[in-house]
Order: C-alpha cells, then structure tokens, then sequence
C-alpha cells in the first residue's frame, strides 16, 4: 500500500506539471497554473515528477472549477491509484468535452469495442484528448494492461473493485487461476488456430507443443493499434505511455516477482510488442530500450511461454519482431563509437535487445519445419580421461566443462534444439548483425563468455546474432587459449615428475607413407593421452626442412586427406553425381580407423585448417546429435530419394503394381547383393498403399543409421575426442560446421586483391603487381585453386570468403628466371620482378603446377 500511495503522490505531481491545478492566480512555481510556470513535455514532467517527490514539493490543492471536471486530482476516487495520463499537451477546454467523460475516468482497463465508442465520440466533437487521456492512462499500468483485451468475458465492477489494492488484486487473480472462476486463462483450442494468431507452421509442431493459453485477444489488440497508429496525437499517447510504464514493468519484475503471482503479467509484453511503430526512430530513442530491458528480466518460464506463443504467429509477424530489435541494435551501434575501451557489450539497449532477440530465435525455431524425435543416442562409453587429470586439479586446472557442453536455459526449458529445426519460419541468417559484428571486441567478449558472471554479458551467448566470421574468431581464440593452458600443464607436469614431455601434438611422418605414420602414432595418443589431442599440432616431414608455423600442418591435413577419401581404400563410397562420399558400410577397416579419422576432423577445426572433404549434410547433422531421416537422402543418395519419393506419390495399387517388400538388396565390396529384412520377416510383407510410409522410413533409417551404426559411432568417437570441450556444438548449426571445416567453395579473388598486402618495394600501383592481378584473374577455376594451394597451403577460401585471408605480396629481387615461391604458413608469395608480363605468367603456372614439398630459403 505504501507503494501505491508513492505512485498515487507521483501522478499528482506529473498532473499538476501537466495540467496545473485550474487557479490562475496560483504561486506554487512547479503548477501548471502559475503565470511564470515553463512548459515542458511529457517525458520531462515525469521526470521532474519523481523529483518532486522525493524532494517531498508543495502540492496544490485543486482549485473548484478543476473537480469533478479533471482526473488530475483523483484523491476522492477509490481508482485513483490507477489514474495516469501520459499524453496531454498543455491545458484541455474542458467545455468542450463530451458529457461521457466521467465515465472515461472512471476507466480502468479497454475493450475493442470501448475503444470504438470513445473514438466515435471523439471523432464527433473532432477533440480526441478524451481518447489519448484512457490510452495514456490504461497503457501506461500495467494492471490496467493486463486486464485489457480479454478474450473471455470481461470481469464484474465487483471483481474490478480489488484491483484498486496492488496485494488484493495479485490475491484475487490466484483464486480465480486456481477455481477457474474467470476465464482468463481459458482458450478454446480450435480458436487458438483459427483466431488470426497466424498459425502457418506445420500442423504436427502444434500438436506436439500444444495451444499456447493466453487471456488476451490478440487479433482484438492488432485491430485496435491499425485503427489508432494512423493519428499522430493518439501515436503519441502509446509513445510517451510506453516511457512510463517501462521503469514501473521492470521493478515490478526484479523486486515483485509479479510473473509467478499472475502469469497474466505476461499480456503487458504481448500487447506492447503488437504495435507495429516499435522500430520507427521515435521508439528507439528511450520507450524501447527501456521496454526490452523489462522484457528482459522476464523469469524463465514467461520467456519460454512467450516464445511458444510468438512460435504460433506466421513469418511475417516473426519477421517485424526482429525487424524491431534489429533496427533498435542497429541504431545505437551507429549512433555511439564502441571500442576496446567502449564496449558494445556494456551497452543495456543492446544487450537488452539481443535477449529480447533470443526470444524470437526460438520461436522462429519453434515455429518452424521441427523433428524433435530422431536424435542420435548418446555414446555410453566415456572418452578416456587423461593421466594428468589428478595433477591438474593439485595445481587448479581442472577440466572445464567436465558436465558437457554449455546449453541455453531457453533452449532446455523449450525443450528443443536449434538443429531440430530443419527449416524456419525465417532464415536464420535475418537474425544477425553486420554493424553489431563489426563493432565486437571479440576477445572481450570471449573472455565474458567463459567467466559467466551477470555482471558481464557476453553475445557468444546468443550465438544467432554473430556470424559465422565472428563466431569462428571466438572459437580460435578458444581452442588457443586451450592449447596454452596444455602447454602449461605439461611444463608444470615435467616439473614434478621430472621428466621431459613434449608441449607440442608432434607428428613425424614420412611423404610416402603417411597414413601409417600419421594414424598408428594417433591411435596410441588417443590409446594413452587423449589430452594430448588438446596441444597445438606440429608436423614434421622426414627428410624436408619447412619449420610448422601452420602450412606444412595444412598440406599434412591435405594428403591425409586425400589418401583416406581414395575410393581404392575402400573406407568410404563416392557418388559420382553428387561428388559426395559416403561411409561404405561394407568396409574391412576397423572402427579405430573410423575413429582416427573423425580425430583428423577435429584437429583440423582445432587447428584452425580447412579440409578438402565432401561430405553431404547429414552427416553434420548426425554429429550434432540427430540421426538421418528420409529427407536426408536427397543430399547423400539422390537416385535412391527419387524413387522412394515416386513411391510415396504414386496414385495406384502400391503392392499389385510394384510388387515389392519389407527386405531390400544391398551390395557388398565385391558386387554381390546383401539381403536385408527391414521387419522380421520382412520377404513375406508386402509394401501396401497403407505402410509405404512405413517402408520408407524405415529404408532411410537402414541408409543412413544402421548400415553404418559402427563405422559413424566410432568416427564420431574420434571427433568428440578433440572438440568435446569447445563451444564448437553450442555456436554452430549443422551448415556452419561444414563451412567451418571445408571452407568456402565461392571464390572470389576480387576480394583477395582488394585485402593484399605488400612488402619489400612492391605496392598496388606497381607495374608488375597490376600485371600479377591480371593473370591471376584470367587463370581457369582449376588454375585458381593451385595458385591458393601454392600460397596459402589449401585451395578453399577460408570463413568469410577470400577477403578474410590476409595475403602479402613481398618482393624476391630483381628480374631473374627464379620461380615465385611461398611461405605457407604466413601466406606469403615471394615474386621476383619479372621484366614482362608473359614471363610472369609462365614462371607462375609453373610454380603452381609443379609445386611440391618443404625446404628451406
């Protein structure tokens, strides 16, 4: 009560700023009546309000002629408490105001059909102050909000009269939600999907997650704010209501815990974010910066139910949800200068805003295509742990994450994984931020990101906003702060036991035999120290001079490659249309080769290398946790999708016309067909029209999971070996993954030369460099892909497209018959000064062609 007499006192100082007290004799300099009083606005005279009050002013008392005729002063109303208007400007001609007004004031909440009759009566007198007075009023409470726009029966003067006590009315709601006696909470199912709230997801989502129950009446507030937005002076009134009732929502949440007393609070943020003017500039200044922060202390379970309601809106609504947080993003990263020493992640609308963001991410993906039921069962076997283990936690350096992976808490109160979702209600791509990524201090926000505390916020937390540059910058610095932290471990390790270990993954191998070399000395770390994984890769090439910086690992990586993927061996199948390979689930290899090569990936990623794989999609799923369906095979088997696809569709008699069963044919490493029973006894059951769907699902399972159960689990093994600790899983979708370890196949040498540096004499303007360009770009694309692996040790341009790749140009002395070479591991091409452009041409093709090995220069 203390509280409500506070805000009472606080509304009697902004009436009294806004209208004054009706005597135009009067003395107090802070009334509006005073003949020496300054006109302000309304933000300012809410301001200036709370300043009274705490300075505890002199109040007028109303002059006759105000009572009974103004909601300024509503001490003698039991209402008052609620009383606010947040938009009026200056002194109202209360003459001329329609004789309904005393029932305006007496208004505590709105209906569509009240805020028609208002507007009709307004529109009569042409003077809409009696409409913007109920807006501000109403709009700017949040009790009054909550009971606005009910889809069930409004409630009695009776049930009105316990609104008028904060406590009372959280009382009184409870027993209603507990009874049922209001039906608030009460949504008929069918209405839910057939009110306009835009359910255009798939219909087997809304079954699964259920009709979302909320009290207001979404379609009723939608036509309400069309029927409003088009009149400035009434536009103002939800603006500068807006401003009030943000601080007032924010406290309530932080202090109150108002949410878990009436889960109805939740309409205060569903009505608000209806305003389709929430972007446009006069918001972002203050009313939504300030709104986002008080949706942001929303508790979880409102979040999660906010999402799911959100989830049932058609794209383009879930389209203006983020079009409003991004503009707001947006706005103050342009509007302010952040760097190292002004971070963007101390920035409260950003940060506020991008949780608000994070919302919508889930309802996007809650809203979308989902596949929740086929998940990968988890590998039962733990990764070994490393024989350091009982050293590191003497000197304090225990595994982080030893739990598992970080996961979002929206994320687990949902239910569902981002890679659930196998399609959107919108691109995942809309919700990042150029101007917010280019503006991130990302080893700041890294260092936020691994601490956790509240103080600081770190948006690798909200993954979907970064893209895929940012987010691999946060991942290296991860896996290198990883690598120091075991270099140190072995230094300290080397001290206690007194002996030498090498601080280094130290790889020796010979050119001609590589996989033996490279695969039996990882399989006996992963055998012995599978911490060891963990340290910073060095290669060694028998009998070759090249130091690794990082470009003899790259063609180490490359050759691997290249002998693990030839088709002779036998590992895996290759699909000639698709240029795919696939795991031959008749191979000879055991699962430790399986494992050694899932290893190779992660060390790959964890080194910072690209790979020359061609893997199809679904195998990125499945190492993110879901198994391969139907779909998939569209990627990985084309020919085998079409025909499965043309079953489905086919119109006839399924079982008389194709004459086929649960048991299919396979062929083994020899050509020799392989039967397989799809069901027990599956050569006696025939495929009907009724369980085709059956078959075919059943067939994918078979492609894609059970023939290759062994050979998958142990290649997945190898990689989980090496990134089970990075946030690799937790900041990447399935398709980032990929683009992560194969880089991009778009190249784009325009950027290249646009991000070249050059040394030793050179610059962009020499002759021989404007001639170098020249040739580079009338190369073929094969040419082109030899001239990045002769510079930069691989011939896939890295996350971000060549423009990320920072190549320098240095030059090798004067005009000579000298090849160009490289260094790889710093992207370098060392270029001699040729005399004319066609010697440049043919010294160049040739170093790129017949490049091979390390040496020394």
């Amino acid at each position: 009560m203390k509280r409500a007499a506070a805000k009472h006192l606080i509304e009697r100082y902004y009436h009294q700023l806004t209208e004054g007290c009706g005597n135009e004799a009067c003395t107090n300099e802070a009334c509006g009546s005073s003949p020496g009083f300054r006109r302000m606005d309304n933000n300012a005279a809410a301001i200036k309000a709370l300043e009274l009050y705490k300075n505890n002013a002199k109040l007028c008392d109303p002059h006759p002629s105000k009572k009974g005729a103004s909601s300024a002063f509503p001490e003698n109303s039991a209402k008052g408490a609620h009383n606010f208007s947040a938009c009026s400007n200056g002194k109202m001609n209360h003459k001329d105001l329609p004789s309904t007004r005393e029932d305006f004031r007496d208004l505590n909440y709105l209906t569509e059909e009240k805020v028609y009759e208002i507007l009709a009566l307004c529109g009569e007198t042409e003077d809409y102050s009696p409409l913007i007075r109920v807006i501000g009023r109403v709009f700017s409470s949040a009790e009054s909000l909550v009971q606005s726009f009910r889809k069930a029966k409004q409630h009695t003067k009776e049930e009105l009269k316990s609104l008028q006590a904060k406590d009372e009315d959280k009382d009184e709601d409870e027993k209603e939600t507990a009874s049922g006696s209001a039906s608030a909470m009460e949504v008929d199912p069918d209405a839910a999907a057939s009110s306009g709230e835009g359910a255009s997801h798939d219909s087997n989502n809304v079954q699964k997650l259920g009709p979302v129950e909320v009290s207001v009446d979404i379609e009723a507030v939608r036509r309400v704010y069309d029927r409003l937005l088009s009149n400035e002076k009434i536009e103002a009134a939800f603006l500068n209501a807006l401003v009030y009732l943000s601080p007032n929502v924010e406290c309530d949440l932080t202090y109150h815990n108002v949410y878990a007393a009436d889960p109805n609070y939740l309409n205060v943020f569903i009505i608000v974010m209806e305003n389709n003017n929430l972007h446009s500039p006069e918001y972002l200044e203050i009313a939504l910066p300030q709104f986002c922060k008080a949706m942001s202390k929303l508790p979880l379970p409102a979040l999660a139910k906010l999402a799911r309601l959100w989830s049932q809106y058609g794209a383009d609504q879930i389209r203006r949800l983020v079009e409003t947080f991004q503009q707001l993003i947006t706005y103050t990263v342009i509007s302010n200068e952040f760097n190292s020493d002004n971070l963007v992640n101390e920035d409260d609308g950003v940060v506020a805003a991008t949780k608000c963001l994070k919302i919508v991410y889930y309802a996007n993906v809650l809203g979308g295509d989902l596949d929740t039921d086929h998940n990968e069962e988890e590998d039962d076997e733990p990764i070994p742990e490393s024989s350091e283990l009982t050293l590191q936690e003497l000197l304090g350096e225990e595994r982080r994450n030893k739990k598992g992976p970080r996961v979002d808490p929206l994320e687990t109160e949902l239910g569902i994984r981002t890679s659930d979702c196998r399609k959107p209600l919108i691109p995942f791509e809309e919700f990042i931020n150029e101007p917010l990524n280019d503006v991130l201090e990302m080893d700041k926000d890294y260092t936020f990101f691994k601490v956790e505390t509240e103080s600081k916020f770190s948006f690798m937390t909200c993954p979907f906003i970064l893209n895929a540059v940012t987010k691999n910058l946060g991942l290296y610095y991860d896996n290198r702060i990883r690598m120091y932290s075991e270099r140190r471990i072995t230094a300290l390790y080397s001290l206690v036991q007194g002996q030498q270990l090498n601080p280094y993954l130290r790889l020796k191998v010979r050119r001609d035999h590589i996989i033996d070399d490279a695969l039996v000395r990882l399989e006996m770390i992963a055998m012995e120290n599978p911490a060891d994984l963990k340290k910073q890769l060095y290669v060694e090439f028998e009998g070759e001079q090249g130091v690794d910086e990082g470009g003899v690992s790259k063609e180490f990586f490359q050759l691997v490659v290249e002998e693990i993927f030839n088709p002779d061996i036998g590992m895996f199948t290759y699909d000639e249309s698709t240029k795919l390979f696939w795991f031959n689930p008749s191979s000879f290899e055991n699962e430790g080769q399986f494992t050694l090569i899932g290893i190779v990936l992660g060390l790959a990623i964890y080194n910072n290398c690209i790979l020359d794989v061609h893997f199809p999609m679904v195998v990125y799923r499945k190492l993110m946790g879901k198994k391969g369906t139907f779909r998939d095979l569209a990627d990985s088997h084309p020919v085998l999708y079409q025909s499965l696809k043309e079953l489905l569709e086919y119109e006839g008699n399924v079982e008389e016309d194709m004459m086929i069963t649960f048991q299919i044919s396979q062929t083994d490493l020899f050509g020799n067909p392989v039967m397989y029973d799809l069901r027990e006894g599956g050569e006696k059951i025939p495929v009907t029209n009724d369980n085709r769907k059956e078959f075919v699902a059943l067939y994918a399972e078979y492609m894609l999971n059970k023939s290759v159960e062994k050979q998958f689990k142990a290649f997945k093994r190898g990689f989980h070996m090496v990134t089970n600790e990075s946030p690799l899983k937790y900041l990447f979708r399935p398709e980032e993954i990929e683009l992560l370890i194969c880089g991009s196949r778009n190249l784009d040498f325009q950027a290249l030369e646009e991000t070249t540096e050059y040394d030793g004499g050179y610059n962009r303007d020499c002759h021989i460099i404007k001639d170098f360009w020249e040739t580079v770009h009338s190369f073929g694309q094969e040419q082109k892909r030899l001239f990045l692996q002769f510079t930069t040790g691989t011939d896939r341009a890295p996350v971000g497209g060549l423009g990320k790749l920072k190549m320098i140009i240095a030059k090798n002395g004067p005009d000579s018959d000298r090849l160009p070479t490289s260094h790889t591991c710093f992207n370098v091409l060392l270029l001699p000064e040729y005399s004319t452009k066609e010697k440049l041409r043919e010294r160049l093709l040739k170093a790129i062609t017949y490049a091979k090995g390390f040496g020394m220069l």
